[in-house]
């Protein structure tokens, strides 16, 4: 056979594949990680959650693009329960009953209810979200947080490479954020690939950010997964040791109420010229320099490398695990050709 010949076999054998792919496509499935499916049904679900209806209808491209990232999101989500399933890493009834009462505490039943409404969930709902999010936690803890170590000497080295910021010219404040723009940015590469695309979907985006957070959820993994700040999602929304004099420069307002959150609070939903925030106080620091013999200092270094490396490794899992796994994303492939069919 010539070898012209033989590439266009091989070109209309790949035809043929793909032809293939798209009449097996199973029905109602968006998508199937390692043979697993999601359907329509639970992205419509889902989506309904996070995309709650509002005034504003967005239109048939911008609800697509939504329902892409979405899609996107569940299937990296899949992936890391296959792996903590392969792992024996599956949360129990009593994880989820654990965490469920923790949540639960804070609120009255009728206050606990409204919450679960806020995010368009019902009770059965929340305890499968909790049950992956607790064996995904599980996974992530054996296979890189339990083995990240940090030294002694990693320590030492952190502080004299960054001394100058541990003297404090004037009290500080150690603040994380999530933000939530109402006009997409490029530069933003969270996580969960999550964008909000007008003023509408930002507001809900950030009212269901702040209500996981006051059941419990972790910050920084919140922050990771949806803030849309491009300078601080990467480290969970962590935006260091700001001085109070900076707090000036804003408003009299906002300083006021950051001043008045006790450290390991978080603020309400707070609106500014770049979107919707939420503010949590990490640590408030007096003036003064802080030695490296102090446990605070040490603590601090402690948890900003933990972090950074944690954050790190976890961006880098997620890459591998999307590489190695076996993933056809049916709704991806039936809006391709539709495009096609407009030229």
């Amino acid at each position: 056979m010539s070898r012209k010949t033989l590439m266009v076999s091989c070109a209309f054998a790949a035809v043929a594949a793909l032809t293939g792919c798209k009449k097996s496509a199973p029905a109602n499935v968006a998508a199937t990680v390692n043979g697993r499916p999601i359907t329509y049904a639970d992205l419509d679900k889902q989506f309904q959650i996070q995309f709650p209806a509002s005034g504003e209808r967005p239109s048939d491209d911008q609800r697509q693009i939504q329902r892409l990232e979405l899609l996107r999101s569940m299937i990296d989500s899949e992936i890391m329960l296959q792996r903590a399933e392969k792992a024996n890493l599956l949360a129990t009834d009593a994880d989820v009953d654990g965490k469920l009462n923790e949540l639960k505490a804070p609120f009255t039943q009728e206050e606990f209810q409204k919450q679960l409404g806020v995010r368009k969930m019902s009770l059965d709902d929340l305890r499968a979200q909790l049950r992956r999010q607790l064996s995904v936690d599980k996974l992530f803890n054996k296979e890189i947080t339990s083995n990240i170590n940090i030294t002694e000497k990693d320590v030492e080295e952190f502080y004299k490479a960054n001394r100058g910021g541990f003297n404090l010219a004037e009290p500080q404040i150690h603040l994380a954020q999530m933000l939530v723009s109402s006009h997409p940015d490029p530069n933003v590469h969270n996580l969960k690939s999550s964008k909000a695309q007008n003023d509408a979907e930002a507001q809900k985006k950030i009212e269901i950010l702040l209500a996981r957070i006051r059941q419990g959820e972790d910050f920084a993994q919140l922050a990771a997964g949806y803030s849309e700040d491009p300078a601080s999602t990467g480290s969970g929304g962590d935006l260091g040791f700001i001085g109070e004099s900076a707090l000036d420069k804003t408003s009299p307002e906002l300083r006021k109420m950051v001043l008045s959150i006790p450290a390991g609070q978080v603020s309400g939903i707070i609106k500014t010229a770049e979107g919707y925030r939420i503010l949590k106080v990490l640590a408030k620091e007096p003036a003064g320099q802080r030695e490296l013999n102090d446990p605070r200092v040490q603590q601090t270094i402690r948890e900003t490398m933990l972090n950074r490396k944690d954050q790190l490794l976890k961006a880098a899992y997620y890459e591998i695990a999307r590489n190695e796994a076996k993933i056809a994303n049916y709704l991806a492939m039936s809006i391709v050709p539709a495009q096609e069919k407009k030229k």
